[in-house]
C-alpha cells in the first residue's frame, strides 16, 4: 500500500480493535465483515462510491450508515464506516483492509481460546497437503467448480482436525479468493497471524524433523537476526539430502547439500 492507504488501514485497525472491545460477537463480526468484502468486489458502483478520494468524508459515513445500518452487526458498520472516511490510493486496497480485518476476527477468536499459533500451524500444513496432492489442488483452483462445492469439500476434509477457525478460514479462502491462487491466500492468512503476534514465520525445509533443542536453537539464532519471535513451520523433503533450508518472507538461507551439489555441477559444467 503506498502512503495514504497505509494512513487509512491504520485508522481502520484502530476501529477495528475498537469494535472487537465493544462486546460484539466476533464470529458474527468476522462474517459481517467476509459479506461486505464480497459486496464491495462484486459491485463497482458501491466500491467507488466508499474509496473516492474526492468524495467528502462525512457523505460517505452517511452512505455507508444507510446501506448497512441494521443490516449487519454495528461493529462492522462502525468500521467500515472509519475506513470510507478514510483517503486510499487504490479502491483495492479498502477491500483487501476489510478482508484483512476479518481474517484478524478469526484469528482474534482463536487466540482469545488459546488456539492462535494452532491455526497458524494447521493452515500452513493444510497448504502443504494441498500442494503436495495434484488431484486435491485441481479441484480446488479449478474456475469452472463452483465456489460452494469447493468449500464443502474443504469442510469435508478437515471436519474434527482443525480448530473450527482453521476450517474457517481454509473455506474462505476458496469462497472468495479474489482473484489471487490457493496458496497465495492461505499465506496471507498465515502472514496475518504471524503479524498479530508480532513474530515472523520461517519455513524451514530439512531432511529429516529437527528436535526440540534444534528448533530452539534455530529459533533463538533467527530472533537475533531479526530482532522478534520467529515461528517455524518444518517441512519435511528427502531431496535436500541435509542441511536446511530457512525462508521468511522474500529472503532464502540455503544450507541444504542438494543446493551445495547444484552449486559444484555448475561449476564443473562451466
Amino acid at each position: 500500500m503506498r502512503g495514504s492507504s497505509r494512513a487509512a488501514a491504520a485508522a481502520g485497525q484502530r476501529a477495528f480493535q475498537s469494535a472487537l472491545a465493544s462486546g460484539a460477537d466476533w464470529g458474527t463480526l468476522a462474517e459481517d465483515l467476509f459479506g461486505i468484502t464480497a459486496l464491495i468486489d462484486g459491485n463497482a458502483t458501491l466500491r467507488r462510491a466508499v474509496a473516492d478520494p474526492s468524495r467528502d468524508a462525512r457523505a460517505k459515513r452517511d452512505l455507508v450508515a444507510r446501506l448497512f445500518g441494521g443490516k449487519v452487526n454495528q461493529a462492522a458498520v462502525d468500521v467500515l464506516s472509519e475506513l470510507a472516511a478514510q483517503r486510499w490510493s487504490t479502491e483495492r486496497d479498502l477491500s483487501d483492509t476489510v478482508e484483512s480485518l476479518a481474517v484478524e476476527t478469526v484469528l482474534a477468536a482463536a487466540e482469545a481460546g488459546g488456539r492462535g499459533d494452532q491455526v497458524e500451524d494447521e493452515l500452513f500444513r493444510f497448504e502443504r497437503i494441498v500442494a503436495g496432492n495434484p488431484a486435491l489442488r485441481d479441484a480446488l483452483v479449478n474456475r469452472n467448480v463452483d465456489p460452494q462445492r469447493k468449500a464443502e469439500l474443504v469442510g469435508r476434509l478437515l471436519q474434527g482436525k482443525v480448530t473450527a477457525e482453521t476450517a474457517r478460514l481454509a473455506r474462505q479462502s476458496v469462497l472468495a479468493p479474489r482473484g489471487r491462487k490457493f496458496d497465495r491466500t492461505l499465506e496471507l492468512y498465515i502472514a496475518l497471524a504471524a503479524k498479530r503476534r508480532e513474530q515472523l514465520t520461517a519455513v524451514v525445509i530439512a531432511a529429516v524433523p529437527l528436535d526440540e533443542t534444534q528448533r530452539h536453537r534455530l529459533a533463538t539464532a533467527l530472533q537475533g537476526i531479526y530482532g522478534k519471535p520467529v515461528q517455524l513451520q518444518l517441512v519435511i523433503d528427502e531431496k535436500v539430502v541435509g542441511g536446511i533450508r530457512v525462508q521468511i518472507g522474500d529472503e532464502v538461507v540455503d544450507g541444504t547439500i542438494l543446493r551445495k551439489l547444484e552449486g559444484a555441477r555448475r561449476h564443473f559444467a562451466g
